[in-house]
């Protein structure tokens, strides 16, 4: 479904993605995580085109990123994106915010679009908000609202950036439980930046760890959470086990 052979990606002089080669199945819950500044929100946003790469190949669904020729609203179509800070349209309903794209973009039939995001919202445990404006949710509301929005595209691939960076604690257990439904429920790829290590041992079928930039381990999630072999790893792990 995404597979990177020897990717790059610089900001000026600064080498963000550093010889990237990975390759991720179709349905596999890949979760990425690393200390701040280790290029994982680079990576992900890669791929559905947010960032372009500077050297290598990155394949999406049989698509070629770095041809010229390639339609990224093809694939964006087939690849959802949950971000931090959940982007709804304000000046629209909860309602409204999920029919758009489908409207849109499918061209989907109204009634028909209209199920399917009442629907959508009650998956989320919102169907109540559905005539609602963004701005009398809370954080985490908004981004259930925002994962529900994804949803209605039925991408065959959904990418989350931390989605839960921006939350208040107690906002986090509901939008977690919503992706972990998700992931077991799902045939989709499940792309993860997170830095929730419970939720990602719960869910991932692999862990991605990286730092400056680099994959540095790549191992089933069971494996690497029991016996990281990577040296900065295994400090991460350590780290993040006595907070």
């Amino acid at each position: 479904m995404i597979q990177f052979e020897g990717v790059d990606k610089y900001y000026g002089n600064f080498h963000a993605l550093k010889d990237i080669n990975l390759n991720i199945e179709k349905g596999e819950t890949v979760v990425l995580i690393g200390p701040s500044g280790s290029g994982k929100s680079t990576l992900i946003r890669t791929v559905n085109g947010l960032e372009e790469i500077d050297q290598g190949k990155l394949m999406v669904d049989g698509f070629d990123l770095h041809e010229e020729k390639t339609n990224m609203n093809k694939i964006r179509k087939n690849v959802g994106m949950v971000f931090q800070h959940f982007n709804l349209y304000n000046n629209k309903t909860v309602l409204e915010n999920i029919m758009l794209a489908p409207r849109l973009v499918l061209k989907k039939d109204e009634a028909e679009n209209k199920k399917t995001a009442l629907a959508l919202l009650d998956r989320v445990g919102l169907k109540d908000k559905a005539e609602n404006m963004p701005k009398t949710l809370s954080g985490g509301q908004k981004q259930r609202v925002a994962i529900a929005r994804s949803l209605a595209m039925s991408p065959k691939a959904l990418l989350f950036d931390e989605p839960t960076s921006a939350l208040d604690p107690e906002m986090v257990e509901d939008v977690l439980n919503v992706m972990k439904e998700i992931a077991s429920d799902s045939n989709m790829t499940l792309l993860i930046v997170t830095h929730e290590m419970g939720f990602a041992k719960a869910v991932s079928d692999r862990v991605i760890f990286m730092a400056d930039g680099q994959i540095l381990e790549d191992a089933p999630s069971a494996t690497f959470f029991d016996n990281p072999q990577n040296d900065r790893a295994k400090k991460f792990l350590s780290q993040v086990e006595k907070h």
